[in-house]
């Protein structure tokens, strides 16, 4: 029964998957046929090298006016379309207070580092690393692997991490040794800790 259920579940996870691409995107340049574009058009985009409803409605109207074929009448079909799964448009002051608001900021596992950071590294930004040899970039990101996961009261962000490591330096053995060394706080004051499980309260 256990057997039957499985693949049941890994069908209906991928779909749910499936329709977050869907309703979250890149959309695929395709999806224009389905607003009245048609498809020898939505050909022409990607021949341009347009392959996705965001480049089109990134690209200004002068670019996509000199791409062969496409009359001008088009070129303002399309980006209608375009605008219609991908919003163009201002941000206000208000909203973007609003976002402010959900930005926390992750501890490094150093208080004095954190200080140098005015807390912490931010949220919903990109923070570049880089320094000399064995200054300990990598180490820090190892450390934010397993602080991103610690509770927010604790200076954690209580969510998961994605490593892309592209010159081989991950250690999934160091990130257990800073796990279950929780460097974060002190034994007697920690109300959480971290081990290679997850996340638990030291009472437990």
């Amino acid at each position: 029964m256990e057997q039957q259920r499985n693949p049941k579940m890994a069908q209906q996870q991928q779909q749910q998957e499936e329709l977050d691409e869907m309703q979250h995107g890149p959309f695929p340049v395709e999806q224009l046929q389905a607003l009245g574009i048609a498809a020898l058009d939505v050909k022409k985009l990607k021949d341009a090298g347009l392959c996705t409803v965001e480049s089109v409605a990134y690209t200004p109207r002068k670019d996509l006016l000199q791409i062969k074929g496409i009359s001008e009448a088009k070129v303002d079909k399309i980006m209608e379309a375009a605008s219609k799964l991908v919003p163009l448009g201002f941000t206000s002051a208000s909203q973007l207070h609003a976002q402010r608001l959900e930005i926390i900021q992750i501890t490094s596992g150093s208080s004095e580092l954190d200080k140098i950071l005015e807390g912490g590294i931010e949220t919903g930004s990109i923070t570049e690393i880089y320094g000399e040899f064995r200054s300990g970039k990598t180490q820090l990101c190892h450390t934010l692997c397993v602080t991103c996961q610690l509770p927010s009261d604790q200076g954690g962000g209580e969510g998961k991490a994605m490593y892309i490591d592209a010159e081989g330096t991950f250690r999934p053995q160091r990130l257990l040794q800073i796990a279950e060394s929780s460097p974060c706080l002190a034994e007697a004051e920690a109300r959480f800790q971290i081990s290679p499980g997850g996340v638990a309260d030291v009472k437990d």
